[in-house]
């Protein structure tokens, strides 16, 4: 071998051994990115997974109390809708009272009154099978009053007007100015 061969192979060996050199850093550069690489990984993985958990309780939460709330507003619908059946029921029950018990009614809701004195309008119904003594029960009441030949347009009860005032005592209005009171007695009575 010649000298410039030496120098040639001797040059070759140095480059293979440099060569070597930076593939072995370059192998443990790539293990320590790919190890950090790793790691932000895991990071990122148990991150994601923490957020994905928290997430779900959220979602169950909001979703527990979204059902609460309608569990809520179903029972109070049907509570409304009992206490709306009830307060029908209650007008139908008074309307089909038997004659002597209706009328007593009628006289009750008389002494509730703050008038002496007045005419009486009734519905058709009422008119045809008003008591005999009407005028001395409602007299007893503390109403001294007449009854009109007219009548008026009303499920029961009765309109007494004196002069310019009008008292509405029909079942129905009734019930509704009493409303308030009623629901309270009837969510006691079927809500306990």
């Amino acid at each position: 071998m010649n000298g410039g061969e030496k120098i040639l192979n001797r040059i070759k060996a140095d480059g293979d051994k440099v060569a070597e050199e930076i593939l072995l850093k370059a192998d443990k550069k790539c293990g320590e990115i790919l190890s950090e690489a790793e790691i932000q990984a895991e990071k990122s993985s148990k991150n994601i997974i923490e957020k994905a958990k928290e997430k779900v309780k959220q979602i169950d939460k909001s979703s527990k109390s979204r059902c609460e709330l309608e569990i809520r507003n179903t029972v109070l619908r049907q509570r409304r809708v009992e206490i709306d059946k009830t307060m029908s029921d209650l007008q139908d029950y008074l309307l089909n009272l038997n004659d002597a018990e209706y009328f007593d009614f009628l006289y009750k809701l008389a002494k509730t009154l703050n008038v002496t004195s007045g005419e009486v309008y009734l519905n058709k119904k009422d008119l045809a099978r008003i008591p005999a003594n009407f005028k001395d029960n409602f007299k007893n009441s503390g109403i001294d009053v007449t009854v009109s030949d007219n009548t008026v347009n009303i499920p029961g009860g009765f309109i007494l007007k004196n002069g310019n005032i009008e008292e509405n005592m029909a079942i129905d209005a009734v019930i509704m100015s009493n409303r308030d009171k009623l629901e309270d007695i009837i969510s006691r009575e079927l809500f306990k």
